[in-house]
């Protein structure tokens, strides 16, 4: 039998009688101390001819009984020449050892961040688009986990995720950064094996195809129509989609415009070098219709340097809009209200542009420099002329079919006449 009992510890504590120590046998000892809260068990033994005290407890967590059957346990493993004490201390100290590892681990997230920092901003003419991938796709799905633990089954879950909401080449282009990303990370000896190396373009929604989206002129009238009954769709999104549609720019170039790059006094936009896809300047001829919806976008952004700033705070704090904010506006507010029209993205604009300034008489050549095409072949190399009043007279009977579409008088449209030779 014990020496002790529950009722004398219940006194103890009751009328705060502290000592240093009352033995039960076997080992098992009750502390309580002036600073114990309650009383405390402790394991007493002997090991290599020296004694060990081992803390199992208080009286709070262990009842008498259970303390019992613990030391019962604890001399057992004890005559079998374990130190337990020494056991517990090394589990501890692993269960340290695994939370800092923890902390310091470098998840996908970390890696990701480090990865645009050091590869993308400053290398790529448009870092937004990279940066987009990662904070809408990728760090949501496996930002959390950390390198080790990533697997191919992750990915896997990733890219079926993407192909599932329907955009299986964007499951693609996140497929390429992917792999990108862990190459930076295994050649910097962060991880020893790249999780996505084995996924090709089947994996993550087939092979990319060309898009061949352009809207015809009824569609193009049901889109104004469309825009001007829209709950939700704001004054700035309709002067956008007229300004991408009108001008066939690319949707960065026009979302990353500064206000200074426009004349409008002039009806010129000076596109510069740095934000075109050719890496060369262009002069753009400005529509009179697209110089209004430019005035109205200077007067919105206030004193903002930026022709379209950001509406809102942004974590990643971009000055200006989202590239996709415009996107996801469509798809939320416009297209369902269309009717039975095949999906279009703000991409298709430039399409359309080139297709119905095919159709209006524009020459392929001054067409393909409207969009800021280079030309192909000797031309390309030898015939430096930029057409600049061909394209002013092009966008400009552009301009006035969308505004005809607009007001449901297309028919009034005459197309330009070629010249001779």
């Amino acid at each position: 039998m014990g020496k002790l009992t529950d009722v004398q510890i219940r006194q103890w504590i009751a009328s705060g009688t502290r000592f240093e120590g009352k033995g039960d046998g076997g080992g098992l000892t009750l502390r309580f101390r002036a600073a114990d809260a309650v009383p405390r068990w402790l394991f007493r033994y002997t090991m290599a001819g020296k004694d060990r005290i081992m803390h199992i407890g208080s009286y709070a967590d262990l009842s008498l009984a259970e303390a019992r059957k613990t030391a019962k346990e604890l001399r057992a493993r004890v005559a079998l020449g374990y130190d337990v004490a020494a056991e517990k201390r090394e589990r501890k100290a692993q269960a340290a050892a695994k939370i800092e590892a923890e902390r310091n681990a470098i998840t996908v997230g970390k890696l990701a961040d480090e990865y645009l920092a050091e590869r993308i901003i400053g290398r790529w003419k448009h870092p937004n688009i990279v940066r987009s991938r990662i904070e809408r796709d990728i760090k949501p799905a496996i930002g959390s986990l950390a390198l080790a633990d990533v697997k191919p089954s992750h990915i896997d879950a990733l890219l079926k995720g993407i192909v599932k909401r329907g955009a299986p080449t964007m499951a693609t282009d996140v497929l390429r950064w992917l792999k990108r990303m862990f190459d930076y990370a295994v050649k910097r000896e962060m991880m020893q094996t790249n999780p996505a190396a084995a996924f090709d373009p089947s994996d993550a929604g087939g092979t990319e195809k060309p898009r061949q989206r352009w809207l015809t002129r009824a569609e193009l009238a049901r889109l104004f129509a469309a825009m001007k009954a829209a709950r939700g769709w704001t004054y700035e999104n309709t002067l956008t989609v007229k300004l991408l549609l009108m001008l066939a720019v690319r949707k960065s170039e026009l979302i990353g415009a500064r206000i200074a790059e426009f004349d409008l006094d002039a009806a010129v936009w000076h596109l510069p070098a740095e934000r075109t896809k050719t890496g060369a300047a262009i002069d753009i001829p400005l529509p009179h219709q697209a110089v209004e919806c430019l005035r109205e976008l200077v007067r919105l952004a206030g004193h903002s340097e930026w022709l379209l700033p950001a509406r809102k705070m942004q974590t990643r704090m971009i000055p200006h809009i989202d590239p996709n904010t415009v996107n996801a506006a469509l798809a939320k507010s416009i297209r369902p209200i269309m009717g039975n029209c095949e999906t279009f993205v703000l991409h298709d604009f430039r399409r359309t542009a080139r297709t119905h300034l095919e159709a209006l008489g524009v020459a392929p050549h001054v067409a393909e420099r409207c969009l800021n095409h280079k030309l192909k072949g000797v031309v390309g190399i030898y015939n430096r002329h930029d057409y600049f009043a061909e394209r002013k007279a092009a966008l400009q009977a552009w301009a006035d079919l969308l505004g005809e579409l607009e007001a449901g008088e297309a028919d009034k449209v005459v197309p330009i006449k070629r010249k001779a030779g």
